[in-house]
């Protein structure tokens, strides 16, 4: 079922402000009808009559009879399960997207919690699916598929939900959790996501909210930095109890799941859920962190150079250089750069995007009570996706329409794998959206005029690459501190504030200081909330992009079909199986190793430009 409508958003670059970006042009909001006329349209009365139906019928006719059915008899209780996931899926996305365009309003808040809780309260007889089906042996369910190829096509289904079965609790435990899911994480994610979008933050005597104030880290004028990072830091200091005690309690509430059923550490069910082998993420944590001094280290002692600083502090890192292009993309070169950055590598990619520009599907503008970053929503395959910005006009905000859009072409061709078989594990789920972003970039560099500009373009997208890659694996490092600690008992916010820190210098380099407050910038985070150790996924894509990339440029004639033909199998392949046409195995060490050094390569012509 659709718990929870939203990825987490991407990794905040910013680059969004408070209230709109001046001379942008018109910017476009989403038009939300091809889910639903209106809020209070009939057809929303309809579905949920019909959810509420189906499900009832569903667990009549199968539950407790799933081991009687022959193959024939199985795809009919598959598709049936589809179309309920398909309704259920379809509810939530328009109930969630109008709320995230104003987490402020009350009236949305309550349509998309009231939509949820009865979702939840429809789907709940339900949960004998997936318990019945790994109750069944294996030899059971290979005859089947034996016999009937249109139900082997749902194999990759039924092999992630047998993935949980070792971690499975009685019938009774698994309806009592989905039935409380409402009243437990998704309550405390909408009261972070409340509390976030409702924090006002004055800045040279202004008030912004967090996006109008992030944005300040990386305007030119040091003092504005200083003033934004010290004013973040009172603020979320004046919260940080709440958000202690959102971290503590879901923390804990997930580390009494996961003893329950039996899982061996905090990440294993993000593990299992991604289709990942906990040695793969092992081993591109430990390559991440081991090239630490040769990434990130040795790239902001080039940019402390730049600035003419001998440290640097928390609101340099993201800085515009030294005779950086400052000047505001407006709406329509961003789409026409990322447009024609597609169609460069094929028409056929430009063709799918474009629709994305003329019918309401993306929302671009920063708003009131907007939810702060950037998404893209595959909503149901039916449909088609959704595009969140916060766009004011910064050439990061160009990558970030790069990005976004690559989710939005991703999740366009895989829907042809319908509901069950389209949404992708969250690894390879970056992989469009970043090779969207190198595409544009790799454009972008060609076209430099000159040396200065050149050497502009590549200090952008190493830092960038150092947001993605370094930074979300010492996001990824702080969770797994937080989730062990929290077993030993409740967190201070200072203790909290100690794991974050402890995490930084590793990370960032010695050429650092931290200002006191720092230590609470862990609280506005939302991945760690929302999705608890989805931020290696963003590492995982950075690393398989730039492999991917590496083939791409050399040469390969049939790389565009083979892409092409990867995001077309949406969740229906393994890793391993996507990436074999390429010559590329993620379980292999050297395959990070290889995706670093395209960041290291570029450090390297930026220390040869300082000659």
């Amino acid at each position: 079922m659709h718990p929870l409508p939203f990825p987490a958003p991407t990794p905040l670059r910013d680059a969004a402000t408070d209230t709109g970006g001046k001379n942008l042009g018109a910017l476009p909001d989403w038009d939300l009808s091809d889910l639903y006329p209106a809020p209070d349209a009939p057809e929303i009365k309809r579905d949920m009559d019909w959810l509420e139906a189906a499900c009832r019928d569903f667990a009549a006719d199968y539950e407790g009879k799933l081991a009687d059915l022959d193959a024939a008899g199985m795809l009919d209780c598959v598709l049936r399960y589809e179309r309920i996931d398909t309704v259920s899926g379809r509810l939530m996305s328009y109930m969630g997207l109008r709320y995230y365009q104003n987490t402020t309003d009350a009236e949305r808040a309550k349509a998309m919690a009231d939509a949820q809780d009865k979702i939840t309260t429809y789907t709940t007889p339900l949960v004998f699916y997936t318990l019945e089906i790994n109750r069944l042996p294996d030899d059971h369910l290979d005859g089947l598929f034996a016999a009937n190829a249109d139900l082997a096509r749902y194999k990759p289904i039924f092999d992630r939900l047998r993935a949980m079965k070792p971690y499975q609790l009685s019938d009774e435990l698994e309806k009592f959790l989905h039935d409380s899911s409402t009243v437990g994480a998704a309550a405390w994610n909408r009261l972070f996501d409340e509390t976030i979008a409702g924090m006002m933050f004055e800045v040279d005597g202004e008030a912004y909210n967090i996006e109008g104030t992030l944005n300040f880290l990386s305007e030119p004028e040091r003092d504005k930095r200083e003033a934004a990072a010290r004013e973040l830091a009172a603020q979320f200091g004046s919260q940080i109890k709440l958000f202690a005690r959102v971290h503590n309690t879901l923390a804990k509430e997930k580390e009494i799941t996961d003893r329950w059923r039996g899982l061996p550490t905090p990440q294993a069910g993000r593990h299992l859920a991604n289709h990942v082998e906990p040695e793969v993420v092992e081993a591109l944590r430990n390559a991440v962190v081991a090239a630490y001094p040769k990434l990130s280290h040795r790239y902001y002692a080039l940019k402390a150079k730049w600035m003419g600083l001998d440290k640097m502090q928390v609101w340099d890192r993201n800085a515009p250089l030294p005779r950086e292009d400052n000047r505001i993309v407006d709406w329509d070169e961003a789409k026409a750069t990322v447009l024609e950055a597609y169609a460069d590598f094929d028409p056929e990619m430009a063709r799918i995007a474009e629709p994305f520009f003329d019918r309401g599907w993306i929302d671009a503008g920063v708003k009131p009570g907007k939810a702060p970053g950037a998404f893209a929503h595959p909503t149901v395959a039916e449909v088609h996706p959704y595009v969140m910005l916060n766009y004011l006009g910064k050439p990061r905000d160009v990558m970030t329409l790069a990005h976004e859009l690559g989710h939005g072409v991703h999740q366009v061709l895989a829907a042809g794998q319908g509901e069950l078989l389209s949404s992708t594990p969250l690894t390879l789920a970056e992989t469009a959206s970043v090779f969207g972003e190198m595409l544009t970039f790799r454009k972008l560099l060609d076209a430099a005029p000159d040396k200065a500009t050149r050497k502009i373009l590549l200090a952008g997208k190493v830092e960038d690459m150092i947001n993605t890659v370094v930074r979300q694996i010492a996001f990824y490092d702080f969770e797994c501190k937080l989730h062990d600690a929290r077993k030993a008992g409740e967190l201070t916010p200072d203790e909290i504030g100690d794991l974050w820190m402890s995490v930084q210098g590793e990370s960032l380099g010695p050429v650092f200081e931290f200002m006191d407050g720092y230590e609470t910038f862990w609280a506005y985070i939302p991945h760690f909330v929302h999705s608890p150790f989805y931020v290696y996924a963003y590492a995982f894509g950075d690393g398989l992009v730039n492999a991917l990339y590496a083939v791409y440029e050399e040469g390969d004639p049939d790389f565009r079909t083979k892409y092409f033909d990867m995001l077309k199998a949406g969740g229906s392949k393994h890793h391993k199986d996507l990436l074999e046409p390429f010559g590329l195995d993620a379980s292999d060490p050297a395959f990070w190793d290889k995706g670093l050094s395209m960041i290291s390569g570029m450090i390297d012509e930026l220390e040869a430009m300082e000659d």
